[in-house]
This record gives structure tokens, C-alpha cells and sequence, in this order.
């Protein structure tokens, strides 16, 4: 009988080391990658954050991941969480039908094109939402799920006070719109498509101006730039990037979704495809994750779960954005090398680790 008390004793003297052991490790992954990030965050253009956390572990870092950022299409990812909460409920069938209405029409995306009237179903427009980043039926699903409860399950993931209001993306085109001309509020959808046609800069405000039919000097803001600079301090469709990742911790975990949901989910942000895109581009092939970008102009973001599967045992959860860069050209690489700095400085201490 002693002998068994020995060894626990052994242990229980042991576990500060073990712990001590435990800690350190986690601070050095946090101190390279901080250093990784911040020349990254250097040498590139605008401004980056980052959050990572390792549920295993619960380990987190933070770089400037506290302060909102706009979330662009990464926004699709609540809006589809809160409508496979309406199927859960009852409220929805993903076999149920719903027709497209003018005011559903925005661009980008294929469904913009199809006649007022084509019926689609739940299942399809989620699909359409998450897979191709459609913006019609990231539109009808707000539409049709009620944008209230859009931003009451938002914010019930992502904390009251730490997630601002999501809107359709329709709206968002009227809300940019209306700092060149308060009239712009007014545009019909057909118009609003019309005018996303013209380049972003002096072309598509002169393509607001003439759907208004107004002069220029009636214009309040005389650029995109400033338009959107404008929209942007209003805060609509940002979250903080902690925020952010609760809410990806809360879906890995089956916190938020019947398990059938949730891998529902799962398969439309593209879990069993490699994109070679931004994060992915510097993640190794093999390493699974469900994921969804969000590009608008000067800003864009990244965010997904890495091994998200087994109630997120073994994710690490990823969210990172930028701004005041250019969008397309110069987010990519920043992204692909914040995505070889997490293989470089996490994914390597996490096979270190017994």
C-alpha cells in the first residue's frame, strides 16, 4: 500500500515542473510568432491582426486582435450559423424554397444574373453563400432568416459588446453609396448592380453621380476613398478578431449546431478542398481547414479552424485581417506569409509537443 502512495506523492511533486515545462512552451511558440508577425506586419503595407488560439491547450496570442475589424464576407460565416440554428429549431427546412426578389440582387456572384422569381432553397443558397461567396444569396438568407435574429445569434457567439450590427450586402452598397449622395439610399437594386460595374475609384462615383442624375458639386464625398473611409467608421459589419474566434471555438465544439450542422457546415467552408489561397497558401496540404475570406476595399480577412473535427480536440483556431492596403494584390502574400509563420512557429511546436 505505500508504494502507490510514493508514486503520487512523486507526481504531485512533479506537476509544477510539468506545468512550468508546459508553460514555457507555449510562450515560446507566442514570443517567435509575435517576432514573425511583427516583421510581417513591418514589411508589408496597411495594418495586420492576428489571432490563434489552440484549444488543446487553450493557449492564445493576440496581435492587435482586441480592436474591430471589418469582417467583409467572413460575416457569411455567422449569417450561415444562424440560419442552420433556424433549421435546427424547425424554423427552416434546408429543402425549403425561396423565391428571389429585386431586393435580393447585388453583385458579386453568378445568382445576381437569374431572372426575380427563380426559386432556390435554403440548402443551395448556403452553399452558394459559403462556397463561391455569392453576395444574392448571402442577401436572401438575411432576408429570409430576419436580419434580428442574424445579429442576436452573432452576438450570443461573439459577446454583445464585442461584435458590431450585420447587415445584408445589399445594404452595405447603399450605406458607401450614401456618403457620395444621401440619395443613393434611393437606387433600386438593378441600379446598384449597374454602377458596381464601373472600376472602384473616380469612375464609380461618377457612376453614382449619373443614376442619381445629380451634379458633382452635389457630391459629399468626392472619392471611393473617402466614401468608404466614411462607411468604415461607422462600424457596421466588424467584430473584434477575439470575437471572432470565440465564435469559431463555439462551432468546433458543437457549442452552436446539432452535429449534422455542423458538418454541414464544415463541407461549405471547403474542409476536404486545398485552395492554395492567402493563409492556405503557407499551411501545409495536409493539414485540414475550414475556412472563409472577406475581401472590400483597402481591407480583407482570412479566418478558419485548422483540424476542427473530434469537438475541436486537437484546432487551432485562425482569424486574421487587414487594412489599408490593396485588397486583392498585396493581401494575398501578406496572408501567405502569416500562414507560413503559423506552420513555421505552431503547427512545428504542436508536433514538438509530447
Amino acid at each position: 500500500m505505500r508504494r502507490p502512495a510514493l508514486c503520487f506523492r512523486a507526481l504531485i511533486a512533479c506537476l509544477p515542473f510539468l506545468l512550468s515545462v508546459d508553460a514555457a512552451r507555449a510562450a515560446d511558440w507566442s514570443d517567435a510568432l509575435q517576432r514573425a508577425v511583427e516583421g510581417i506586419d513591418r514589411e508589408s503595407p496597411g495594418r495586420l491582426g492576428l489571432y490563434i488560439k489552440r484549444l488543446n491547450g487553450g493557449e492564445a496570442f493576440s496581435y492587435g486582435a482586441d480592436r474591430f475589424w471589418y469582417l467583409g464576407s467572413t460575416a457569411k460565416v455567422p449569417i450561415a450559423i444562424a440560419t442552420l440554428q433556424a433549421v435546427d429549431a424547425g424554423r427552416l427546412k434546408l429543402s425549403d424554397t425561396r423565391k428571389l426578389e429585386p431586393t435580393d440582387r447585388i453583385e458579386a456572384g453568378q445568382l445576381v444574373w437569374r431572372p426575380v422569381g427563380t426559386p432556390m432553397t435554403i440548402d443551395f443558397l448556403l452553399n452558394r453563400m459559403l462556397v463561391d461567396s455569392d453576395n444574392t444569396a448571402a442577401t436572401m438568407l438575411v432576408r429570409i432568416v430576419g436580419e434580428d435574429r442574424v445579429n442576436e445569434s452573432a452576438r450570443a457567439a461573439m459577446g454583445a459588446d464585442r461584435v458590431k450590427r450585420l447587415t445584408s450586402l445589399a445594404q452595405v452598397r447603399y450605406d458607401v453609396y450614401a456618403e457620395i449622395h444621401p440619395d443613393a439610399r434611393k437606387l433600386t437594386n438593378d441600379q446598384l448592380v449597374r454602377v458596381a460595374s464601373a472600376p472602384l475609384g473616380p469612375q464609380r462615383v461618377e457612376a453614382v453621380r449619373r443614376a442619381l442624375g445629380v451634379p458633382a458639386s452635389a457630391l459629399q464625398a468626392r472619392t471611393i476613398d473617402e466614401a468608404y473611409a466614411r462607411y468604415y467608421k461607422q462600424g457596421a459589419n466588424s467584430a473584434t478578431l477575439v470575437a471572432y474566434g470565440g465564435m469559431l471555438e463555439k462551432l468546433v465544439r458543437g457549442d452552436l449546431l446539432s452535429p449534422q450542422s455542423t458538418q454541414r457546415i464544415f463541407k461549405d467552408m471547403k474542409i476536404d478542398i486545398f485552395t492554395n489561397y492567402r493563409l492556405q497558401a503557407g499551411l501545409p496540404r495536409s493539414v485540414r481547414f475550414i475556412h472563409k475570406t472577406g475581401t472590400q476595399y483597402r481591407t480583407a480577412c482570412h479566418s478558419g479552424v485548422m483540424n476542427p473535427e473530434n469537438g475541436g480536440r486537437d484546432a487551432i483556431v485562425v482569424v486574421a485581417c487587414a487594412a489599408d492596403l490593396d485588397e486583392q494584390k498585396e493581401a494575398g502574400k501578406v496572408f501567405e506569409r502569416v500562414g507560413r509563420a503559423i506552420t513555421d512557429n505552431v503547427l512545428q511546436a504542436k508536433a514538438q509537443r509530447p
